[in-house]
């Protein structure tokens, strides 16, 4: 079974999800810092190619 996707900010389910292919953001590097409301959290890939975001 299929999960329709959350509405967005303003609960709108007519426009689509922004979609990031994470390549963009680590580009040949295993992580990045992202910064997000004066936060630093990290986002990495695991050996088995899995995402962890860490604070």
């Amino acid at each position: 079974m299929h999960n329709p996707p959350p509405p967005n900010s303003k609960g709108d389910r007519s426009v689509p999800t922004r979609e990031i292919d994470v390549a963009s953001l680590i580009g040949t590097e295993r992580e990045v810092v992202l910064l997000h409301r004066g936060e630093r959290y990290r986002l990495r890939v695991t050996a088995n190619g899995k995402l962890i975001l860490t604070k």
